[in-house]
């Protein structure tokens, strides 16, 4: 088959599995965020034994790889307690599990930027710890961590491509079918490296799109005025 009809007989197939890939972005983000930023919540204002135990699953889910975590799971963890798990699911707990670490980091760092002197400020107030974190420190921290969060969009959207490892339909499983069926792996990677881009540009420009609303800081004085 000629490259240029390859591609153009691959395109829609391959194109089919976006949805299966931002669904795995997409969940792998918010179970990131759920668990990410209490966590970091809990290393700054927690106990020793809650900052130790963070750190831990910090330090272990940063040092896995995504491949060894996709099949820990989806070859050891799930079998072995006799659940039939989809793939689907399973590749979105890994990225998202994994990604939790580096949002923990991510937010803690926000946070940490704020100083003390905020919680000191909201204390004097006659607030609780806990009302302070919630109303004074989140709010102001989730704004600044805004840039950095958002770089976990493109890092899940690459990783997704290795859950073509336990068979989930993702862009780079279509385009792996294509090319056995058509023998031509230059042009059909050529469009899944399209197809990538294209997603990782959309998602990029939505998330400055979000920053430039909300006023983050540092994102460009010209556009604030």
């Amino acid at each position: 088959m000629a490259p240029l009809q390859a591609v153009i007989e691959s395109f829609p197939y391959i194109i089919s599995g976006m949805g299966v890939t931002l669904g795995l972005v997409g969940l792998a983000l918010a179970l990131g965020l759920m668990v990410g930023i209490p966590m970091a919540v809990g290393q700054v204002y927690g106990g020793k034994w809650t900052g130790k135990f963070i750190a831990f699953y910090v330090w272990i889910f940063r040092g896995l790889p995504n491949l060894v975590l996709l099949f820990l799971f989806y070859f050891g963890i799930f079998p072995l307690m006799g659940l039939n798990v989809s793939a689907f699911f399973i590749g979105a707990l890994a990225l998202g599990l994994r990604s939790a670490a580096y949002q923990t980091e991510i937010f803690r760092g926000a946070i940490l930027s704020l100083g003390e002197g905020q919680m000191l400020a909201a204390r004097s107030l006659g607030m609780s710890k806990n009302q302070a974190i919630l109303n004074i420190m989140l709010p102001q921290a989730l704004r600044i961590a805004l840039p950095g969060w958002s770089n976990e969009y493109p890092i899940l959207l690459t990783d997704s491509s290795v859950c073509y490892a336990i068979g989930v339909m993702e862009i780079m499983t279509r385009g792996n079918q294509m090319v056995t069926r058509t023998y031509q792996p230059m042009p059909i990677y050529f469009a899944c490296a399209l197809i990538f881009i294209l997603m990782n540009y959309g998602g990029l420009s939505l998330f400055r799109a979000v920053e430039k609303r909300v006023h983050v800081p540092g994102f460009g004085s010209s556009d604030q005025s």
